[in-house]
Formats: structure tokens, C-alpha cells, sequence
């Protein structure tokens, strides 16, 4: 794991000794580096622990996405319910947005469809409490538990008609 310490050094003397960035004191410089290191076959270099940390991290960002894009699908599939009198266009591109990033995200991590049903759990009090607060209602107006099935969440059309039918 990088250059070894001599006894009574501190790691931020192994890094200047060995010409290296410390992870602490610049993430992208100490990424460069890693990456180099690792291209070049030079594994016994590598700051393996915090090379650990980072994709730990990576992958908690990815779920982290598909839970943020199914609070904001749900929300507007919420407030479509809730409030038909106050529908606009502006909902029905924010649902077609957000399936796009699902799609994209299961495809790009496809990894995380085990965890779907986990994500949307997750995602789906917040979804509530947004919807609410849009809509200026109480939370208790909102289903305590996701009341949509995938294949609504996914599927379910919604129509620009919808909207016109409520404008004057």
C-alpha cells in the first residue's frame, strides 16, 4: 500500500518522500496518480485502503441516483394523482425524465435491479413528504406506503389531453 513507512514517520512524510499526493490533501491529484500506478503494473504502489473507500463510495452513489430518480417519479406521480386540477406539462416531462435516468442507471449499472424494490422503499417517504409539500397537503393526504406497482411507475401513460381538458 504505497511507499513504507519508515519507523516514527507520518504518512504525510511517505508521501512527500515518495513524490506522491495524499488522498487527504487533494482527491483528484491523489485519483491521477492512482490510475497511473495502476496502468503502469506498479499494484504495490497503490493506496489500496482509500482506493477501497473510493469505490465503496462509487457504488453508493449509484444507488444513491436510482433512489433519487424514483423519489422524483413518484412525487409527480403523486401530485398527478392528488391534485388533477393543477396538472401541467411540467409533471409529464419530469415522469419521462426520470424514467430515462432509470433506464439509464439499471443499464449502465444493471448490478442494482437486485436492490429495485429497496431503492424505491427508500426513496418513496421522501417522495411523499415532497409530494405534500407541493402540494401544500398534509402528508397524511398521501398513502403512508407506495401505492404504485412497478409496472405503473414505469409504464403508466400520462397524456398531455389530461392537462388541456384542466385549462380553461
Amino acid at each position: 500500500m504505497g511507499e513504507p513507512a519508515l519507523k516514527g514517520e507520518r504518512p504525510e512524510d511517505v508521501s512527500a518522500r515518495s513524490g506522491r499526493t495524499r488522498y487527504e490533501d487533494d482527491l483528484y491529484t491523489w485519483v491521477q496518480e492512482q490510475v497511473a500506478l495502476l496502468r503502469s503494473g506498479r499494484v504495490d504502489a497503490l493506496d489500496l485502503e482509500h482506493i477501497a473507500e473510493e469505490l465503496e463510495g462509487l457504488s453508493k452513489s449509484e444507488f444513491a441516483k436510482l433512489q433519487s430518480a424514483l423519489r422524483v417519479l413518484v412525487m409527480h406521480m403523486l401530485k398527478w394523482d392528488q391534485q388533477p386540477e393543477h396538472r401541467t406539462p411540467s409533471w409529464i416531462f419530469s415522469i419521462r425524465e426520470q424514467r430515462r435516468r432509470y433506464t439509464r442507471i439499471l443499464n449502465i449499472n444493471p448490478g442494482l435491479e437486485p436492490r429495485l424494490d429497496e431503492a424505491l422503499a427508500y426513496a418513496y417517504p421522501d417522495a411523499r413528504d415532497w409530494a405534500a409539500d407541493e402540494t401544500h397537503l398534509s402528508p397524511d393526504e398521501f398513502p403512508s406506503e407506495c401505492p404504485y406497482a412497478w409496472d405503473d411507475i414505469l409504464n403508466r401513460p400520462f397524456d398531455f389531453d389530461s392537462v388541456k381538458k384542466q385549462r380553461p
